[in-house]
Formats: C-alpha cells, sequence, structure tokens
C-alpha cells in the first residue's frame, strides 16, 4: 500500500496534487497501527529508567509522522473541500480520537514520563525540557489517566463524539453558506457597490452559467452588499439569509440546523469537564491556560465591558443621528454598516474602498517583508515550482544570515468549497530529530480577501492588510522559534490565552506612518498614500470603536457564561440575551442566530477561550507601547521581541516572557489609549 500512497511517504513539502480521497483511511489505520506498535516496544525498552532520546524523542517522532499525514489532509479538508474528501476525513475522526485518548490514558507511558522526570538526567534539562514534562503529566490528568475504567471509556466516547460534533458544525455551516445565493439581472438593484464587488458577482455568476450578477453568503459579497448597497431592501435580504446560516431561522429554515449540535457539544464538554473533577468546562479550559480562574476572566471581561460601553452608545446615537438625517428613522442591523461607512467618509473623507487602490497585493506583501526584516533581521524570498493545492498558492521561504529558516504558503483569496476567515496553522514543527538533524519549520496561512479582477492586481481593504499581518504574526510565532524540542517549539505548547499576542501585536504597523509607507502605493502610478488621506486614515482608526470593542466582549462573555454556566437551564439564545442586556448598545433581531455560526467556539479552538483575544490584546498593546518609545522600526526593539516572545515558543510561562521584554507586567492602559477609550481621546 506504502508504495503509491503520498501520505505514507516521507515528504519535505506534501504533495498536496497527489493526495486523493481514497488514500487518507488506509494511511491513517496504517500510521496508528505502527505507532501502537511503537509505542509498545518503546515502554518495554524502556522499562523502568526511561531517557529523553529513549522516550519523548521517540514518541516525538511518531507524533511527527503522524502529522506529516493528517496535516494536508485536514488543511484539504478545509480549502478546497469535497464530498469525498469531507467523508475521507470524517471517516478517519472516530480513530484519530481514540488513539489520542488511549495515548492519554496509557498507565504505563504515564508512569514513564514521571519516571523520566523524578530522573537523574532531569536535573541536567533546560528550561523547554521541564516544560514539556510539566505539561505531558498535566495533560494525562487532562486525559483522565487517574479514573477508574468505566469513567475512562466514557472519557473516550465523549472526546469522539466531540470531534465529530465539531466537523458537522463546520461542515454544515460551510453548507449553508453555500446554499443561499440571490441572481440579480438588473444592475440598479446594485446602486452603491464598487466596481471590484460587481465584477466579482459577475464572474460568480459567470461560473455558473449565469448573466447578470450572482450574490453569495462568502463574506467579501457579504460585506460588499452590507457596506455599500443603497437598496435598503436587498440590505435586509441578505442580512437574513447570513446571520440565520445552519438555524431553524431564515430562508433555508431547519435546513442545515447547528443548534442541536451545540446543544449536544455543550452538554458533552459539560460532562467532560465533571468527569475530570471541573465544576464545568470554562474551568476545564482554563486548566492549560494564562488566566488563573474564571471570576479573573469575567471581572478583566465586565471591567473592559464597563470602561467601554458609554464610548459605544455615544457611537450610536451619532450613527442614528445620521441616518436620521438621511431619511432612515429606525435604524436596523442592516442599516449599521452601510450608514457606519457613510459617516466614516463624511466625516473623514476616507472609505475603505478608496483605499483599496493604495493596497495591492504585491505592495503590502514586500512592505510586510520589509519590516518583519528590519525588525526581526531575516530575508523573505518567493520560492517558484512547488507543489500546490489551487494556482493561487504561494509559497515564501526565510532565511537568517543566509541560513534556511522555514516556509510558509499562502492561500489569500476567498473562493467555493473553502471554509470562511481567517488562519494560521503548522504544517510541521521546528524540532531536532532522534537521528539530531533539524527540521525546520512550515507553516499554512489563510484569508478570504476578494480575488483580483480581471486586468488589476488583487486590491486590499486596509482591514484586510490588518487581517494579513494577523495571521502573519502568528505565523512568525511558528516560524521564528529557536526551540528544538517540538513540544514547546513554535506556536507547540503556548497558553491559547497569549497565542494571539504576537498575531495582534503585528496589526500595530498597518496604522503606523512609517509601517504605512512601506505597504502601500497606488496600484497604477506605484505614488504613496497621499497624506491627507493617511492623516484621515489615522483620524478615523477609532471610528466606531467603542461599539466594536462592545460586540468583542458580548462574543467574549457569550462564550465564557455559556461554558461556566451550562445546565443552569438556559439556553444558548437566552444566555446571549443575558449578555446583551449587559454589554450590548445594538440589539439584532429576534430571528437573528448568531451562535449557530459560531465556529470559533463549536469548530475551532476557542471554547471558553474566545476572551484570549482581548486578553492577549492587552499584552500586544503594552508590548507595541516599548516600540512607540524607542522607534517603531527600531531594529534593537524587534530582536528583543523576537528572542523574548516569538523565539521561545511556549517553553515558559507567558507572563515571564513578556516580563522579559517589557521589564514589568502588562498594563491594560496601552489598549484603552489605542482603541480611543480614554477620556482624553473622547474629547
Amino acid at each position: 500500500m506504502s508504495t503509491n500512497n503520498p501520505l505514507l511517504q516521507s515528504h519535505d513539502l506534501p504533495p498536496f496534487s497527489a493526495i486523493r480521497p481514497e488514500h487518507v483511511l488506509p494511511a491513517i489505520e496504517q500510521i496508528l497501527a505502527d505507532n501502537r506498535k511503537a509505542i509498545a516496544e518503546i515502554l518495554e525498552q524502556q522499562g523502568k529508567n526511561p531517557t529523553w532520546a529513549g522516550l519523548v524523542l521517540a514518541m516525538d517522532e511518531l507524533n511527527d509522522r503522524l502529522g506529516a499525514a493528517w496535516s494536508p489532509v485536514s488543511h484539504l479538508n478545509a480549502v478546497c473541500n469535497s464530498q469525498a474528501l469531507r467523508e475521507a476525513y470524517e471517516a478517519c475522526l472516530p480513530a484519530l480520537s481514540a488513539y489520542s485518548t488511549e495515548l492519554g490514558q496509557n498507565r504505563a507511558l504515564f508512569e514513564a514520563y514521571q519516571a523520566l522526570a523524578a530522573s537523574p538526567e532531569a536535573a541536567g534539562f533546560d528550561v523547554a525540557q521541564k516544560t514539556i514534562l510539566d505539561h505531558a503529566l498535566r495533560d494525562f490528568r487532562l486525559s483522565g489517566i487517574d479514573l477508574p475504567a468505566d469513567q475512562q471509556q466514557r472519557y473516550a466516547e465523549v472526546q469522539s463524539k466531540l470531534s465529530e460534533l465539531g466537523s458537522r458544525f463546520s461542515n454544515q455551516l460551510l453548507d449553508a453558506t453555500q446554499a443561499w445565493t440571490k441572481h440579480v439581472t438588473d444592475e440598479a438593484a446594485l446602486a452603491g457597490l464598487t466596481d471590484s464587488a460587481k465584477a466579482q458577482m459577475a464572474a460568480a455568476a459567470q461560473a455558473k452559467g449565469l448573466d447578470g450578477w450572482l450574490i453569495t453568503l462568502e463574506f467579501p459579497s457579504y460585506y460588499a452588499v452590507m457596506t455599500y448597497a443603497r437598496d435598503r431592501a436587498l440590505r435586509e435580504e441578505l442580512y437574513a439569509a447570513y446571520c440565520t446560516r445552519a438555524s431553524d431561522q431564515g430562508p433555508n429554515a431547519g435546513q442545515f440546523d447547528n443548534g442541536p449540535v451545540m446543544e449536544e457539544i455543550l452538554d458533552l464538554r459539560q460532562e467532560l469537564a465533571k468527569l475530570l473533577g471541573y465544576q464545568n468546562f470554562a474551568e476545564l479550559s482554563l486548566a492549560t491556560k494564562m488566566a488563573e480562574s474564571s471570576d479573573q476572566v469575567l471581572s478583566f471581561l465586565r471591567d473592559l465591558a464597563k470602561r467601554s460601553k458609554p464610548f459605544a452608545a455615544q457611537d450610536l446615537e451619532q450613527l442614528k443621528a445620521y441616518a436620521a438625517e438621511q431619511g432612515t428613522a429606525e435604524l436596523a442591523s442592516w442599516d449599521a454598516g452601510y450608514f457606519g461607512e457613510k459617516l466614516r467618509e463624511q466625516r473623514y473623507s476616507v472609505s475603505q474602498e478608496a483605499l483599496r487602490a493604495y493596497f495591492p497585493i504585491d505592495k503590502v506583501l514586500s512592505g510586510l517583508f520589509s519590516i518583519v526584516q528590519r525588525l526581526y533581521g531575516i530575508e523573505i524570498a518567493e520560492l517558484k515550482g512547488f507543489d500546490s493545492w489551487h494556482p493561487d498558492v504561494r509559497l515564501f521561504e526565510i532565511k537568517e544570515h543566509g541560513q534556511h529558516v522555514g516556509r510558509f504558503f499562502f492561500d489569500l483569496y476567498a473562493r467555493a468549497n473553502k471554509r470562511g476567515g481567517a488562519w494560521m496553522d503548522g504544517a510541521r514543527d521546528r524540532r531536532r530529530t532522534a537521528a539530531g538533524e533539524l527540521q525546520s519549520p512550515v507553516a499554512n496561512l489563510v484569508c478570504n480577501f476578494t480575488p483580483a479582477a480581471p486586468g488589476k492586481p488583487a486590491l486590499l481593504t486596509h482591514d484586510e492588510v490588518t487581517t494579513l499581518f494577523h495571521e502573519f504574526g502568528h505565523g512568525l510565532h511558528h516560524l521564528l522559534t529557536r526551540i528544538e524540542h517540538a513540544g514547546v517549539s513554535g506556536i507547540n505548547g503556548v497558553a491559547w490565552d497569549a497565542v494571539e499576542l504576537p498575531s495582534q501585536f503585528m496589526e500595530n504597523w498597518c496604522w503606523e506612518p512609517e509601517g504605512l509607507a512601506l505597504i502601500s502605493g497606488h496600484f497604477e502610478t506605484g505614488a504613496p498614500l497621499p497624506q491627507d488621506l493617511l492623516d484621515k486614515m489615522l483620524a478615523a482608526k477609532n471610528f466606531q470603536s467603542g461599539m466594536m470593542m462592545v460586540r468583542q466582549l458580548e462574543f467574549s462573555l457569550f462564550d465564557f457564561e455559556l461554558h461556566a454556566t451550562h445546565g443552569d437551564g438556559r439556553g444558548v439564545l437566552q444566555v446571549l440575551e443575558g449578555v446583551r442586556d449587559e454589554v450590548s448598545v445594538m440589539r439584532p433581531p429576534a430571528y437573528n442566530r448568531f451562535p449557530n455560526s459560531f465556529a470559533h467556539i463549536f469548530a475551532g479552538g476557542y471554547a471558553a477561550g474566545y476572551y484570549s483575544y482581548k486578553w492577549a490584546e492587552v499584552l500586544s498593546a503594552d508590548a507595541f507601547s516599548r516600540f512607540e518609545e524607542e522607534g517603531v522600526l527600531n531594529a534593537e526593539t524587534g530582536r528583543a521581541f523576537r528572542e523574548a516572545i516569538l523565539a521561545r515558543g511556549g517553553s515558559r510561562e507567558p507572563m515571564v516572557l513578556f516580563v522579559d521584554f517589557r521589564g514589568r507586567e502588562p498594563s491594560i492602559d496601552a489598549l484603552l489609549r489605542h482603541s480611543g477609550l480614554t477620556e482624553d481621546a473622547a474629547a
């Protein structure tokens, strides 16, 4: 079988074009069987006196082989989903879940790690090795190593069911997003839309063999209508279709309903927490995070809400007053984006669309690379002639002093059968292999930007530029690690609520004049962003930031409350309404089913962890304030950040790393100042 199955062959970069759905299950089953056999041999050989090389490095080799096969499959399932691939992917989930639980409940393996941690050899371990052992012993406990056999069995069943439900949530959301389209044949209905948005809709229609324009629920299409369409009824229709995706409401009510899936996920998470001795899933989630308790998280979020809500209320009053002047007396949810953009244009004479001309993709990338090259002393170059999953995908290499450091793929544009949103995932970890060779890291960076229109380069809004910088920050965290132990190299082993620090930190350069000078240039003339446009853009930076802040706090509190109080008799929507009573200033219509598409917490890793965005934003704003003091392109400060934060991966507690860089613990002041949520900013 292995001779013709690309997933069973060792490769430098994944052979994406050779992977077929029929390869997936046989490869994963083969590797799991090989790994089980190898683990039995490791335990037999290591006996009561395990060594680092004999136990940890040997386990790393097994994990790496499994990752090298599963990572490209799970990546392809997200970026070019097909029915056959989806079925192959899902067929593996129970086996992978069972294997993972089996490892976590392997008493002999647990005892081997315990023996290694207590061995004379461990006295000479470096901090990264000690952290790996601490994490391993903690994770055994969180896998139910101490539970009686029947409860261990139940733990395994729950984990398996949860992985299946997460995948179902994701699939139903993708299907619901693709199930609704609106075919428009009269261009007048699209009044107000930009040429680039209309070109995109015309291309979507053409791809389906239709004349005219096709509006879809993919984000660039949705965003264009909500921000620019003059036709209020069209905005309302699209809003209703978008915010009821995968629910019991809206045009496809009940067809891909994630409601029952969410309830089942929440019940099982609560059961898992109780099995492991925690009050609720929120507490279980904090066992591996930087935050110390549920109370600490909730009081952090509520404190931010209390400070932000007056600014949000003021933002909303101004928006309502403006909409009323324009003849819309009752501002509805489908009006907020449209009048928000109009008011921004009126107040600052700046629109996302006008800015787009100054952010052609190649200029943005060369500027982004230029910034990180200055800060971190690295070189980035594009590579050609590699195997890929789509013609738009690009591959780049990072070098330092001429030496190879790592590579990353960019898949930047929205298309059918591709999961929405933006993300980074590690495709391969940096580590020293058992044979003593250094394996270099590889990352996948995925966005959903508007693709290029015919005869033009892809042009990004400034929001999209910020998203690109954010994901690239995650990529650098994974790629610039100096750690050579897989368990804490790159983003591995980093507490989830600190993992957003490097990504949010990178966003700051999108707002700094020195950064903007490097990433912007008119796509036709190359002219820099004019000073007056730059001034307006910076003035508009915190436009409606109060409303944006409370919206993120609504998501964070909803997620945390949902997992901290599940079982108190309230349904998902009741929890959400309670949170809205507390923090929101604008209420969506009753049919809105936002939770049904909240993939971050139901199908991603953010369950009881969405607060991480705000938590890490405090860290990132405060870390950046050192650059504000010492120079935003100051190479020395950049190297200090790289060595303290990026290079050290998950080898130490995030607070220790932060204090190493900043010289003190974080303060919330920089975040409030950057967001314009301070009294002097309001003046």
